[in-house]
């Protein structure tokens, strides 16, 4: 991005690197769970919780933290979160117990809710014209690549026992990360929204409760397989109608609410969400679909499972860059049902190859496709979501796309990972790759929703920011 000023240029790489790290360790301990299981004891069933313990609290308060970015400044917010981040991940590298592991994962999971949700609005800040839509753009291969690379990353981390860490180095690397992002947090302007919101603490309650009751039963082992887990979800369901009609009231009664309800005024923003949630649903279960393929069926190491997702963190790489610098300024919106043409096309090569034995020789061709169309995918997803928000809808906005990126992936990870499970072979995971074919399917039906009006929105307007 060689025309972007050099202190813009470094404060860009801050909040990327902060997003990166905290989307991250969504996934970099699935690989690692068993090692860290091994060394620290506890309970077998709470394995999964190792990765839960950190989403669940990070899904339940981003809207929250977004809006307080509107409150109390997002570069505040920003710092703060990070601190915090970094010392949840000390406490997590000197764990002695995996109870006290658990507690500091949801503490590092509230951290990252409080940076995540104000990149948006920091980069609105910074940047004008046509320089905007270049740098929103980057912050979609960003999410992308954290998703596909936390595996590979905690894999290599914990096969290489640095300094015999062994998967304690898994957390140690965010020290390093968050000193510099920290170091270049003074280049970042101050923003808030122009109007200081009131934080809604009704609003706040019922989202993240919602929330909670809506991911929990998928975060369990047995997932919606059980009465429990079915009162939870529907009660969840509930909190979220009663969560949406508590924000209209407010809205009519011109009162603050947690959500700004302008998003909500055309079908643009709720098809976004959808698109948002079904693509990483896709691409999220098959990294966890791919992994536990080569651990259960073939006997592959930590080390083994995550490069080889390294096709697809590459396919995606390349794929982000080529659209930002060549398609996406000529193609603009339509390279989204592009990009998930090819995504699909992957999927099916995935399927195909599968069909071959337990670990196809294709699989890697297959898998970079797969990254491809995802690289191509998000810089024009989160350009066309992102570019026409206007001030005072930036801090709910950023929320609600991390939140329901969240949840998707959760799903994701949840309905591809257990019908891989159901049936742990090749045939399994041809299963799940079809689910995730269906998902891409939805998510290009709710772009073609997000595009079907043509008379868009008031364009992008200067940011309102207090240096």
């Amino acid at each position: 991005m060689p025309s972007l000023h050099p202190r813009r240029w470094w404060a860009l790489a801050a909040l990327l690197t902060a997003e990166a790290m905290n989307l991250l360790d969504a996934t970099v301990v699935q690989v690692a769970a068993p090692r860290m299981h091994a060394d620290l004891g506890g309970p077998a069933a709470a394995v999964p919780w190792l990765t839960s313990a950190y989403t669940l609290p990070f899904a339940v308060l981003l809207l929250t933290g977004g809006r307080l970015g509107d409150r109390y400044g997002r570069r505040r917010l920003f710092r703060a979160g990070v601190v915090g981040f970094a010392l949840a991940s000390l406490a997590c590298a000197c764990a002695p117990a995996l109870g006290a592991l658990l507690v500091f994962r949801a503490v590092q999971g509230a951290a990252a809710a409080v940076i995540v949700p104000q990149t948006i609005g920091l980069v609105k800040a910074m940047f004008r014209g046509p320089e905007t839509g270049r740098a929103l753009g980057t912050i979609g291969p960003v999410m992308g690549l954290a998703a596909v690379a936390g595996p590979v990353l905690g894999g290599v981390l914990t096969h290489a026992d640095l300094f015999g860490s062994s998967w304690r180095s898994v957390f140690l690397v965010n020290l390093p990360l968050s000193a510099a992002v920290l170091a270049l947090a003074p280049l970042l302007v101050e923003d808030r929204a122009p109007h200081r919101p009131g934080l809604d603490p009704t609003g706040g309650a019922l989202a993240a409760l919602a929330t909670g009751l809506l991911v929990l039963p998928l975060l369990r082992t047995g997932g919606l397989t059980d009465r429990t887990a079915l009162a939870e979800a529907a009660a969840g369901a509930l909190l979220a109608l009663g969560f949406a009609a508590h924000q209209r009231r407010g809205a009519r009664r011109g009162a603050d609410t947690l959500v700004e309800a302008s998003l909500f005024a055309s079908v643009r923003f709720p098809a976004a969400l959808t698109a948002l949630a079904a693509a990483f649903a896709a691409t999220t279960g098959l990294t966890v679909v791919v992994v536990l393929q080569l651990q259960l069926s073939s006997g592959a190491d930590a080390l083994a499972s995550g490069l080889t997702l390294l096709p697809m963190s590459a396919g995606l790489g390349a794929g982000s860059l080529w659209a930002g610098a060549r398609l996406l300024p000529r193609f603009g919106a339509r390279l989204m049902p592009a990009g998930l043409a090819v995504l699909a096309g992957g999927l099916l090569a995935i399927v195909g190859a599968y069909a071959t034995g337990e670990r196809p020789a294709a699989l890697p061709v297959a898998l970079a496709v797969v990254g491809l169309g995802q690289g191509l995918f998000t810089p024009a997803f989160f350009t066309t979501a992102l570019a026409p928000l206007r001030p005072e809808e930036i801090g709910s906005a950023a929320g609600l796309l991390n939140a329901v990126q969240q949840l998707g992936a959760t799903l994701g990870v949840a309905a591809l990972g257990r019908a891989h499970l159901a049936e742990p072979n090749a045939a399994g995971a041809r299963t799940a790759c079809w689910i995730a074919l269906g998902a891409v399917l939805l998510a290009g039906a709710a772009v073609r929703w997000m595009t079907a009006e043509s008379e868009p929105r008031q364009g992008l307007q200067e940011p309102t920011h207090a240096r």
